[in-house]
């Protein structure tokens, strides 16, 4: 779209001393005629830009003036900075093109997208794959957390209704969580002696209210983040298992299993592996797919665990792959 075009050549020119046509339309990927329209059109526009012809010329702003994105509306400064937040990840280059966009944004606006840059976090994933798509309900929680409004949802077995402040929207792999806390009584601030974790796909009927909502002072988002992530990892872990695995599901099993997986010993057709999971159990309901290709050598909690698991599965389905056969 030409809108989006103008923004960025906007941006370009307030990074650089000159830009000339050719540049901008290997930067916009388009015809150097239609990068010379764009130009002209700012120009048009009242943007205070001016044309140097000659050796190391082209289109400057007058003064190095700078310029904001005054066009945009608050909304549409949220959409924009959301957007950066999502695709860019954590990466150099995104973090300073989020501080450029930052800068370029109205005053009024700033200290929403500097929000929501400090409570998203994005990270690896868990070691579950595939991951699952990413939630609308993403984008509505960072909105709440731009706007510090409180949020309610629906959540748990019991389909109970929760009003919290949110604090963080992290990312590990492509599932999101959120981190929040309830109000503090008689404040707007949140209790983050109270910080509880969610899953955003588990969550129902996702509304931010008009209730403000916003965090205690000193809370620092990527500390409660690594915090949150350092305990469950510890969980994750705390259940272990050794298993021959044939050498052509190796890598397969260990990618299942992310960073709770490692190689202990190598062989020409089978190697040994060591597992880990928050339980016997869980262990069992993540290896039971590998039976073909996977035995688990110790520890016997492991093995009954599957064995149980074995005896569910006859109890529910063996009859009708009795009759099958017949």
């Amino acid at each position: 779209m030409r809108a989006d075009r103008l923004i960025q050549a906007l941006l370009l020119l307030q990074g650089r001393e000159s830009l000339t046509a050719a540049e901008l339309a290997a930067e916009l990927e388009v015809s150097v005629p239609t990068a010379r329209r764009d130009l002209e059109a700012l120009l048009a526009a009242g943007v205070p830009i001016y044309p140097q012809p000659g050796r190391g010329g082209g289109w400057r702003l007058i003064g190095g003036a700078r310029t904001d994105l005054t066009g945009l509306t608050g909304p549409e400064a949220t959409a924009l900075f959301l957007q950066l937040v999502r695709a860019g990840g954590g990466s150099d280059a995104a973090t300073r093109a989020r501080r450029k966009v930052v800068q370029a944004l109205p005053a009024s606006f700033r200290a929403a997208a500097e929000r929501i840059a400090a409570t998203t976090v994005v990270g690896p994933d868990w070691g579950a794959a595939p991951g699952e798509p990413e939630p609308a309900e993403a984008g509505l929680l960072q909105q709440a957390i731009a706007d510090e409004r409180i949020v309610s949802f629906v959540y748990g077995a019991e389909r109970r209704t929760v009003e919290m402040v949110p604090l963080v929207v992290g990312r590990r792999g492509r599932r999101w969580y959120l981190m929040a806390a309830p109000l503090r009584p008689g404040t707007e601030t949140a209790d983050a002696a109270r910080l509880r974790t969610y899953r955003v796909d588990r969550m129902g009927d996702l509304r931010a209210l008009r209730t403000p909502g916003r965090a205690p002072e000193g809370f620092v988002p990527g500390e409660a983040w690594d915090a949150m992530v350092t305990e469950m990892e510890a969980r994750r872990g705390a259940a272990s298992a050794t298993v021959s695995v044939a050498l052509h599901a190796v890598a397969p099993l260990c990618s299942r299993f992310g960073v709770h997986a490692r190689v202990i010993e190598e062989g020409d057709e089978r190697s040994i592996v060591e597992v880990r999971a928050q339980s016997d159990e869980a262990l069992a309901e993540q290896l039971a797919g590998w039976a073909s290709v996977a035995r688990v050598l110790a520890p016997a909690s492991v093995k009954r665990a599957l064995a149980d698991l074995g005896a569910q599965l006859l109890a529910a389905y063996g009859s009708e792959g009795t009759a099958r056969v017949r």
